[in-house]
C-alpha cells in the first residue's frame, strides 16, 4: 500500500487508487490513513464527520462508508492480483474492538518518510554537518505536494492535524534554509525567500534569514527595508514589535560595513556582534 497525505489524498493498493470520489467516505479514509496501522474508534470517525453533532444513524452511516471503501479495496486487489498477506478487503480495512484499522502492510506512508528524513536532518544540524542536513531536509520537504489533505473536507481532527503538519513543514523549511545559509548559498536562496516572506508575512525567522541573505549579497539597504516592512506588519496586524533577536540583527546590519560578496563566509553575517546576533536568530522557531 502507498499512502500520501502531504498534499491531495492518495491511497493506492497494488498500484490502484482506492480513494473514493464522495467527500464523506474520503474523509473517513483520510483519518484512517493518518492513523494507519492503529485502530480508530467508530466514535472518533463520527466526531470527525459531523463535528461533534453526529445523527442517531451515525454508527450505521460510518459502517456504510467503510463498506464503500472495502468495495474499492476489493476491486484494487482484483486488478492488482492481490496484495502481500491480504486476500480480501477485510484484511486491509480491519474491523477491531469497536473501530477500524487501515493495514498499510508495511508500505510507503509519506508522513512517516517525512518524519524520518526530517529527524535525520535535525540530527545532522545538531552535529554541524550542514551539507547532510540540507540534503536530508530537502528530501523531506520534496515529499510535500501541497497543503496536507488538500482535497479532503476536514472536521475538527483533520483540521487540527493539517495545521500541525504545516507547522512541522515550516520547521523543516526553516532548518533547511539555515543549513543552506551556513553553506554560503545566500544568493541561491534569495528567490525562494522572496516568495516565502510574502506568503508568511509575520514569520520572523524567515524574514531574518531573508535579511541575512540580502546583506551577504551586498544588498544592505534592501535588508533594512525588509526589516521595516516586517515591523510595520507586526505593529499594524498584531500590535507587537519584532523580537529582540530580530532587532539585534537589524542593528548589526545597520552598523556593519557593506558586505563584499567575494569575502562572504558561510555561517557568518559579519564578525563580532553581528555574527552572534545572526547565530541566535537562526535558532528562532
Amino acid at each position: 500500500m502507498e499512502i500520501r497525505m502531504l498534499g491531495a489524498l492518495g491511497v493506492r493498493l497494488c498500484g490502484v487508487s482506492v480513494v473514493p470520489s464522495a467527500p464523506k467516505p474520503r474523509q473517513v479514509l483520510a483519518l484512517l490513513a493518518l492513523r494507519a496501522d492503529q485502530v480508530v474508534p467508530a466514535g472518533v470517525l463520527a466526531e470527525e464527520l459531523w463535528s461533534g453533532r453526529p445523527p442517531r444513524s451515525a454508527r450505521t452511516t460510518v459502517q456504510t462508508y467503510v463498506l464503500q471503501l472495502r468495495d474499492l479495496i476489493d476491486r484494487a486487489l482484483a486488478q492488482g492480483g492481490g496484495g502481500p498477506g491480504a486476500s480480501c478487503a477485510k484484511d486491509v480495512l480491519v474491523t477491531s474492538a469497536g473501530g477500524y484499522m487501515l493495514n498499510s502492510g508495511g508500505g510507503l506512508v509519506d508522513l512517516q518518510e517525512f518524519d524520518r528524513l526530517a529527524g535525520q536532518g535535525y540530527r545532522a544540524m545538531d552535529a554541524g554537518d550542514f551539507p547532510l542536513a540540507a540534503r536530508q531536509l530537502g528530501e523531506a520537504l520534496a515529499l510535500w505536494r501541497g497543503q496536507a489533505f488538500a482535497d479532503v473536507p476536514v472536521g475538527g481532527q483533520l483540521a487540527l492535524e493539517a495545521r500541525r503538519l504545516e507547522e512541522t513543514r515550516l520547521c523543516a523549511l526553516d532548518q533547511r534554509i539555515e543549513a543552506d545559509l551556513r553553506l554560503g548559498r545566500h544568493r541561491v536562496l534569495l528567490a525562494e525567500l522572496t516568495v516565502l516572506v510574502d506568503r508568511y508575512r509575520t514569520h520572523e525567522s524567515l524574514h531574518g534569514q531573508y535579511m541575512i541573505a540580502l546583506h551577504r549579497s551586498g544588498r544592505r539597504g534592501e535588508a533594512l527595508e525588509a526589516y521595516q516592512r516586517l515591523r510595520n506588519t507586526l505593529v499594524r496586524e498584531l500590535g507587537m514589535e519584532p523580537s529582540a533577536a530580530l532587532r539585534r540583527l537589524q542593528r548589526s546590519i545597520l552598523l556593519a560595513a557593506p558586505e563584499r560578496p567575494e569575502q562572504d563566509q558561510p555561517g557568518t553575517l559579519t564578525d563580532g556582534p553581528a555574527a552572534r546576533a545572526a547565530a541566535r536568530l537562526t535558532r528562532v522557531g
